[in-house]
């Protein structure tokens, strides 16, 4: 019997001395709330103001009202994943000032509001993948002081505002991985000197901007698979100042000539800059040359163009040197020209 009553005593709930929302169960001693899979519309009442956890995910939220977690200043981890959420309310965050980690993702959000942060500024980690998000803006960032984590891959992002990041001071992990992002311009990652990794593989990026990487002092992975990438400019990683940083370029569509060759040669030659995936790249131009290594090829690129230099300088120079001799010739022809004709015609002497 003691036995028994000892581990109904672990039950969760059992025993518990305070209330536990409807359908969810209530771990007192380690104060979680696990409110999964249950189907739940709202954000349930009556959860345990001294909760650090909240579990959430899998359920039919659609929303998150004003006040949905008002008072529960205790939280440190809130897990809303799975869910159709697809619209914050004003103050939706409201009392969540020593939250750590959220999980946003695998939602309906097109938009991150305005006043997003304004309740997060001890939040750490937040992940809002697999959303529907088109758009950053400043304004909904700005308050993320403390953020060490960010995770918005599988969006539709296409565009970053110049400044967008840069209240983010702290962030070491940033996931822009499989959106829609076509150019990286300057300024768009200002202020982001703590940042450790960027992933911005599998978007359509075909252009960067040479100053576009040159605020990142600390990164240490830069990877760009899967993009639209044909040519790059040296400069624009020559800007990227750190003891290491490991470069991922496989899976771009690389026009493999001469100048590529060459940007290639110089990155390589550069002691903080490391190529991970250089015996990857696959070059999808010219015809010729499709579908094959860039290393197998890239020694031949610049070839037929030091013979075309070669032979145009010796066509330059034997026709600059035939110019000489038949000027020469022709200066020859007219001295002797003018002799004969300073000596007059010659007349015998007459007896």
């Amino acid at each position: 019997m003691l036995p028994f009553l000892a581990l109904l005593l672990w039950v969760p709930g059992a025993g518990a001395t305070r209330a536990c929302p409807h359908l969810c169960v209530c771990y007192e001693s380690s104060d979680f709330v696990d409110c999964r899979g249950h189907h739940l519309a709202h954000v349930p009442r009556g959860i345990p103001h001294s909760t650090w956890i909240l579990d959430l995910r899998r359920n039919n939220l659609s929303s998150l009202e004003t006040g949905s977690f008002d008072a529960l200043w205790s939280m440190k981890i809130l897990l809303l994943s799975h869910n159709g959420i697809g619209r914050l309310r004003p103050k939706a965050f409201k009392s969540l000032g020593f939250l750590e980690k959220m999980d946003l993702s695998h939602n309906l959000l097109a938009q991150l509001p305005p006043d997003f942060s304004d309740e997060l500024t001890s939040l750490k980690e937040l992940k809002a993948a697999h959303n529907r998000l088109s758009a950053l803006a400043f304004g909904s960032l700005q308050h993320l002081e403390s953020l060490e984590k960010l995770d918005l891959s599988y969006n539709q992002v296409a565009s970053i505002e110049k400044g967008t990041f840069r209240g983010l001071s702290r962030l070491r992990h940033l996931y822009l991985q499989s959106n829609r992002l076509g150019v990286i311009y300057n300024g768009g990652f200002s202020m982001l000197q703590s940042l450790e990794v960027l992933f911005l593989g599998t978007n359509n990026i075909s252009t960067i901007e040479v100053g576009a990487f040159a605020s990142l002092h600390n990164v240490n992975l830069l990877a760009l698979t899967g993009n639209q990438l044909i040519h790059l400019k040296f400069k624009t990683f020559l800007n990227i100042q750190t003891a290491s940083t490991q470069l991922q370029l496989a899976g771009n569509p690389w026009a493999c000539d001469c100048d590529l060759q060459r940007v290639f040669s110089k990155i390589l030659s550069v002691r903080h800059l490391h190529v991970e995936d250089y015996a990857n790249l696959t070059c999808a131009s010219p015809g010729q040359l499709a579908g094959l290594p860039l290393l197998s090829v890239d020694t031949q690129l610049c070839v037929a163009e030091t013979a075309t230099v070669l032979v145009i300088t010796v066509t330059v120079l034997v026709t600059v040197i035939a110019a000489i001799v038949m000027a020469e010739r022709n200066r020859k022809k007219s001295q002797e020209k003018n002799w004969n004709e300073s000596d007059g015609p010659f007349e015998p002497q007459e007896k």
